[in-house]
């Protein structure tokens, strides 16, 4: 008993430090500075002059660096997370009133929370979606199978965190989630980084066809999704080395070409394979999936 006892005055101790230094956090001036300038009345270039990123309206655009964390900040900085000279439509977005940023620019985490709660509610967020669309958002993210494989569905409980779900299941709920929010610009950070090859290549033409005309942001550095990206920014020390497609940038880019293909330095760099459809081809049509 006084092990145990110990063990839970040690634990107690830990969690209540967590609650004071919680209670202890102040907002962060960037979110009480209020708004000093209108956002753009229409969808608008996102230019990040720290890494000279520019989100182009309406196409689906990857940022790729061998640091996740690099990519990321840049993630943070058009979703005005953190301070930065980030414009948007040559507004600094740093002036517009986050609650406008928040409605039209949704940064979709890796590490995102999944609270408590039927997977209806987890999956809608704090809006009301129609059944029609949330079928396509999880047939879009590939988690039809979640669903199945839950008791009551759609009426399952979710437990905090997603722990009665796999991280890959965690992974395309949270996707499928971002997408029923239907944002102007979605950021999604790593969205396919835990599922395997065969599921990742399925929602990355999916994620493609059911965004597109919308502004969209993936950080990866999967050849399976960047294949479907219209630019692609690799970055270097935070910095962009080189833009291009995919296929421009494995042809013309050594380091680029390491990094996605997983090449050997010392060895003689592979051909490049032909592309299956070009880039402006996939920015007209019907997309699969789309809502």
């Amino acid at each position: 008993y006084c092990i145990e006892a110990g063990d839970d005055v040690s634990r107690g101790l830990v969690a209540a430090r967590r609650v004071l230094r919680f209670l202890d956090l102040e907002p962060d001036p960037v979110h009480t500075r209020g708004a000093r300038a209108e956002p753009p009345d229409a969808p608008a270039p996102l230019h990040d002059p720290g890494s000279g990123v520019t989100v182009t309206p309406g196409l689906l655009t990857a940022l790729v660096s061998d640091r996740t964390a690099e990519t990321a900040v840049v993630a943070d900085r058009i979703g005005r997370f953190i301070p930065s000279g980030t414009t948007w439509g040559g507004v600094p977005l740093g002036a517009v009133d986050p609650s406008a940023v928040r409605e039209r620019i949704l940064v979709a985490d890796n590490d995102a929370e999944l609270f408590g709660g039927p997977l209806r509610d987890v999956l809608a967020g704090r809006g009301l979606p129609t059944e029609e669309a949330v079928a396509d958002a999880l047939r879009t993210a590939l988690a039809q199978d979640v669903v199945r494989g839950l008791p009551d569905g759609l009426d399952s409980p979710i437990r905090a965190g997603g722990r009665n779900l796999s991280g890959g299941q965690r992974q395309r709920i949270r996707l499928a989630r971002a997408l029923l929010a239907h944002p102007e610009v979605l950021v999604a950070v790593e969205p396919t980084s835990a599922l395997d090859a065969h599921t990742e290549a399925t929602v990355a033409r999916r994620l493609a066809g059911a965004r597109r005309g919308r502004t969209t942001v993936v950080t990866t550095t999967s050849p399976l999704v960047l294949d479907h990206a219209d630019t692609v920014y690799y970055l270097v020390e935070g910095r962009v080395a080189a833009r291009g497609t995919h296929r421009e940038l494995l042809a013309g880019h050594p380091g680029y070409r390491r990094l996605v293909a997983r090449e050997d330095p010392d060895e003689e760099p592979a051909e490049p394979a032909e592309p299956h459809e070009p880039a402006a081809a996939r920015t007209t049509g019907t997309a699969e999936g789309a809502r």
